[in-house]
């Protein structure tokens, strides 16, 4: 797990970060021989650079570039960089950096110790580096710690990640945190007025269900919604394998909402949580729902099935209607949901719905705080029309192929009618290749930047 080092009885050397436009003053501050020694190696401070110090016992120091001020807001965790690069040993920061630019590059820092070595034996940095005293390394730590669960959840295979697995997943995080877990499955499902989530799951040998995990007793109350599509195949509009061929990711909404819950938690926030994991496998048999099927939802609104490729808006319904059944000052949903948003905000931006001006503001104010970008789409009444068929009350897959991100949370919003404060995040989960601090794989979307904002959002101190 990502840690700060604290063993204070090992000397540590310094590992300056410097920008381009700092470097001279840098230079002139460090004695002949070290100046000389970057002057020799072309050190310029641009981004990802890295020149190793010498001294007699071996290593002096390093000195990490971090390029101009244009380059530290296009790349996030820079000093994330170079932590592979340092050799083994134990170092302290030497920055002007301070505030929102320290935390970032910590952040990152920690996020470059994370490998999925679950099925492979691969080597992590050995560097390790003690936290500045005037920032919150718990905090930090909480953070990657969050988003390490949520990359290892993603980057599982489905023969190993399938509902049952999620709900083992969950059950050990409520566990480690003693937080109340209940789960109903299979045909309790039906009984209990679950039918979306119990028709998308029970084509499968791996049976449905619905998680729910509560945590704190008291102040505000948020409750998160995660699609948990172990893997989909698209039902009987079967994908094809170029499609298929990411679907173990299609439960990167539940691996995130898991994740954030870990960090508030982990930081004992003043809220009241809770989670909720519709946990199915969207599979081809005989008893799969069909194309022009008419599904009951536990809202009472039925649904024309159009496309039995577009499921995890119906297992999200459900849930989202039992989450809206009970008092709560705000919904969020997560869900890796739709093509349409990949192709407006590609795979590094998270789009998010808000049915609040002021939530949506505060959450970008959260976004930028925490590193974690964040694009505002519009629940766009106009389009309202477009999920509402001729035989039945909604449709989850309009024909026409415009706007399919904007029409699928239109759909999410008509089963929270009861609760003001809705939001909904479109995410990939996935990062297509390796970037600072975010190897090729499962990547969290969205969830640094809620908790970045939650004391604006609801309210607390």
């Amino acid at each position: 797990m990502p840690f700060f080092n604290t063993d204070t009885s090992t000397k540590s050397v310094p590992l300056y970060l410097v920008m381009k436009s700092d470097l001279d003053a840098l230079m002139s501050s460090l004695s002949d021989e070290d100046a000389s020694w970057l002057k020799a190696n072309g050190f310029s401070g641009a981004s990802g650079s890295l020149c190793i110090l010498p001294s007699k016992d071996g290593i002096g120091g390093a000195v990490a570039g971090l390029g101009t001020q244009k380059d530290l807001v296009r790349t996030r965790f820079a000093l994330a960089t170079v932590r592979g690069k340092l050799p083994k040993a134990v170092y302290h920061l030497e920055t002007d950096l301070t505030g929102v630019q320290l935390d970032e590059q910590l952040l990152g820092w920690l996020l470059a110790e994370y490998v999925f070595d679950r099925y492979a034996e691969k080597s992590r940095p050995k560097a390790q580096l003690t936290a500045p005293k005037d920032i919150d390394a718990a905090r930090l730590e909480a953070i990657a710690q969050g988003e390490f669960l949520t990359r290892d959840l993603i980057n599982t295979p489905a023969s190993d990640m399938g509902p049952a697995e999620l709900e083992d997943a969950a059950n050990a995080l409520a566990q480690d945190f003693g937080a109340q877990f209940t789960t109903i499955q299979s045909d309790r499902l039906l009984n209990e007025n679950f039918p979306m989530i119990h028709a998308v799951g029970r084509a499968s040998p791996r049976a449905p269900r619905l998680i729910d995990m509560r945590w704190g007793t008291q102040g505000p109350k948020l409750t998160l919604v995660g699609k948990g599509v172990c893997f989909d195949t698209g039902g009987l509009n079967l994908k094809p394998g170029a499609s298929m061929g990411l679907m173990k990711k299609d439960m990167g909404g539940a691996a995130t909402v898991l994740g954030l819950a870990h960090m508030i938690m982990a930081l004992d926030l003043p809220i009241q949580l809770r989670v909720l994991i519709p946990a199915v496998e969207n599979s081809v048999s005989g008893n799969a729902f069909r194309p022009q099927d008419i599904l009951p939802s536990r809202k009472g609104l039925t649904v024309e099935i159009n496309n039995t490729d577009a499921e995890g808006r119906l297992v999200l319904a459900d849930a989202l209607a039992l989450a809206d059944e009970e008092e709560t000052d705000l919904i969020v949903s997560m869900a890796t949901l739709t093509g349409a948003a990949r192709v407006a905000v590609g795979p590094d931006l998270s789009p998010f719905y808000a049915t609040e001006t002021d939530d949506a503001a505060a959450l970008k104010k959260g976004a930028m705080v925490a590193s974690d970008p964040v694009w505002e789409m519009p629940f766009w009444d106009p389009y309202e029309a477009a999920i509402e068929p001729s035989i039945a009350d909604l449709d989850n897959a309009p024909a026409g192929g415009m706007a399919g991100s904007i029409t699928a949370a239109l759909f999410l919003r008509r089963f929270v009618t009861k609760t003001p404060r809705y939001m909904h995040f479109d995410i990939y989960g996935w990062c297509p290749s390796a970037l600072p601090g975010r190897p090729k794989g499962g990547v969290g979307m969205g969830a640094r930047a809620l908790l970045a904002a939650l004391p604006d959002l609801l309210k607390y101190e």
